[in-house]
């Protein structure tokens, strides 16, 4: 898949998530990506994160690097 629908995707998960408070969406993220995403897809979001970092939400990127600490 390419970088840019992950980017879309992701962004577009973290819009749900917004109005969350920080901590809930930011775990709202990133589980929604550790259940729904196929593991591929997460591995390369993961490897690109930081080439993308300018096209995510705060919101996205904070659940990136929160699944980043969580797979080192």
């Amino acid at each position: 898949m390419s970088v840019d629908d992950l980017v879309r995707m992701i962004n577009q998960i973290a819009d749900f998530f917004v109005a969350y408070p920080e901590e809930d969406a930011v775990s709202g993220v990133a589980e929604h990506l550790h259940k729904f995403w196929d593991p591929t897809m997460r591995a390369q979001m993961l490897s690109e994160r930081g080439t993308c970092a300018d096209r995510l939400s705060p919101l996205a990127r904070a659940a990136l690097e929160r699944l980043a600490s969580e797979h080192a």
